[in-house]
């Protein structure tokens, strides 16, 4: 039998209460990252079926995505590193980067916001922040909880995709 959901498995040390659905759902991201990226190949990795965009471009925007939301919830604005690197995440590379490097950011990326996580006073979650260069309002609670559920959609998009370009073989 396998293990329940993270969410199910109780409290995590450190993740102040009020975080925690957030922690849980960055460690199902980080699960379900792993589970559907491993197996594919670099051809498979950077297909993009009916043109969507491709398994390897999920897994680099999940990673920029939470470095620069991140910065956000610091109250900083995006370097010229992070702007630069954005309109390159669906580029495979040459060679094109494989599988393991990119679980391997992805899950790197994961493990940042959920140490950013253990060290967010409760008392800190509702300062205001900026987002972009329009400066969107949000503050540091909106930031965190947009970090974890924008990993998990992105997470679900490469499952998804995974499964499209593995085909009917790869199994349920």
């Amino acid at each position: 039998m396998s293990a329940p959901e993270p969410w199910l498995r109780g409290a995590l040390p450190g993740v102040p209460p009020l975080l925690m659905p957030a922690a849980h759902a960055l460690l199902q991201a980080r699960e379900d990252v792993e589970r559907a990226a491993a197996p594919l190949s670099a051809t498979e990795l950077w297909a993009r079926p009916g043109g969507a965009a491709s398994a390897g471009f999920h897994l680099r925007h999940l990673a920029g995505s939470i470095e620069r939301l991140l910065a956000y919830a610091r109250g900083e604005p995006l370097t010229e590193a992070q702007l630069a690197a954005l309109p390159r995440e669906g580029e495979p590379g040459e060679p094109p980067a494989e599988a393991a490097t990119l679980i391997a950011a992805a899950q790197a990326a994961i493990d940042t916001a959920l140490a950013v996580l253990r060290a967010t006073p409760e008392a800190a979650l509702l300062q205001p922040r900026e987002v972009g260069r329009a400066r969107l309002p949000s503050t540091v609670l909106g930031l965190l909880f947009h970090v974890a559920e924008h990993s998990q959609r992105h997470a679900g998009q490469l499952v998804t995709t995974a499964k499209v370009v593995r085909g009917p073989a790869c199994g349920p």
